[in-house]
């Protein structure tokens, strides 16, 4: 089936050309040295084709907060190294001054760096001379970073628009993936919904509902929904204000044919700690004034793991329970390992994303066999709220 988008596949012969490829390079460092590769390691795939294929490759990312101001905190220089040692290859770096000539000693194959894009005040401001000023660099232009693609940003989105614009390995996974999860879904489709509060993913569950067949609310969100169907959570974390919010998404979802699954056993405790001597399982009608929710219950998971064998496609964003602290972990584990099991015998297409989420699979030991785990956060809530991501946009109209 013919993509919305050019890949690689579609650049033709390249070699000599200048292709400027968006990547995330912004790893998490710690005492001067990175701390996890795993976005230096997604970059891999693109970099090393178009390497072989002979192209000059030059690699525009940001890297922390700087403002529009230079600086040594913030510069690219300290990721030439790793990012040389994960490729397997030599990596330059080059900085914003004479960059033209640094960039015109290159041979076909060579790899460079380039400078932070956001030490220009208009790389964040999509300014069509900080556009103009990159792209007058590169003959191609490749954007192979979901993460930074809701953000429409000169290197993220105006280079799309002045020069031939591809979608770079890591980002055609994305997207084939985002495709099959809710553009075009084998069905019946279920969600897993969990996080703190409903306020943080009211958009996310308004887009779901007309889109999936099973959403599952986990996490303090479900307490909010249990408090607006007349449910006494006791001191749960519960956003009471937003009752009316919650009834008005029950009944939205029941007129759009898609049920909504609330715990019916809950694990909880007096204080939130690991292993507390208060914590036990009861029916969520049973839970005292002064305990709180803090996981699913036993039955209620398996009910779930029934709704998920039925199903030929999951989302997941969000854990079912406060997963860091033993043993309110449980239910995200158990539920986590049986959509992989799942995954693995072929019956279902299981993506997931966002931070706590990739956490929480990593955790269960799932993470592996899901058909795919975005690591994107901002960018991976935006498509599940239904919104337009600007780089992804750009991509398609090139």
């Amino acid at each position: 089936m013919a993509k919305p988008f050019k890949t690689l596949d579609d650049m033709g012969d390249i070699t000599g050309k200048r292709v400027l490829v968006r990547e995330d390079l912004n790893v998490p460092m710690q005492d001067g040295a990175v701390s996890d590769d795993t976005r230096l390691r997604a970059a891999m795939p693109t970099i090393n084709e178009l390497s072989d294929r002979g192209a000059k490759v030059l690699v525009l990312a940001h890297f922390g907060r700087p403002k529009g101001q230079p600086s040594a905190e913030f510069s690219l220089e300290k990721i030439a190294g790793p990012l040389s040692h994960v490729l397997g290859r030599p990596v330059r770096y080059i900085d914003w001054e004479g960059d033209a000539a640094a960039i015109e000693s290159l041979q076909p194959g060579d790899i460079a760096v380039l400078e932070n894009t956001r030490f220009f005040g208009g790389e964040e401001k999509n300014d069509p001379a900080v556009v103009a000023r990159f792209a007058k660099l590169g003959n191609l232009y490749v954007n192979d970073a979901f993460s930074a693609a809701h953000r429409a940003h000169a290197s993220t989105e105006g280079l799309a628009h002045v020069l031939p614009a591809f979608a770079g390995r890591a980002m055609e996974k994305e997207l084939d993936a985002l495709t099959a999860a809710l553009g075009s879904p084998v069905k019946p489709v279920a969600a897993v919904v969990g996080g703190a509060k409903v306020s943080t993913k009211l958009d996310v569950l308004t887009n779901l509902m007309s889109k999936v067949d099973h959403l599952i609310i986990g996490g303090g969100m479900a307490n909010t929904f249990l408090a607006a169907r007349g449910v006494d959570v006791g001191k749960s974390l519960c956003e009471h204000d937003l009752a009316e919010t919650a009834e008005k998404i029950m009944n939205a979802a029941d007129a759009a044919g898609c049920t909504i699954h609330l715990p019916y056993d809950v694990v909880v405790a007096k204080e939130f700690a690991a292993n507390p001597p208060s914590v036990r399982t009861c029916n969520v009608h049973e839970v005292a004034a002064d305990e709180m929710i803090l996981d699913v219950g036993p039955s209620a998971v398996e009910a779930l793991g029934d709704v998920l064998k039925t199903c030929k496609t999951l989302v997941w964003n969000g854990p079912l329970g406060a997963f860091e602290i033993a043993p309110f972990d449980t239910a995200t584990v158990a539920l986590a390992r049986t959509a992989a099991a799942l995954t693995r015998e072929g019956s279902l297409v299981s993506v997931a994303g966002g931070g706590d989420t990739v956490a929480a699979l990593n955790h269960a030991g799932a993470a592996a066999d899901f058909t795919f785990v975005s690591t994107a956060g901002g960018a991976f809530l935006e498509w599940m709220e239904g919104k337009d991501l600007p780089g992804v946009t750009a991509l398609m109209a090139a």
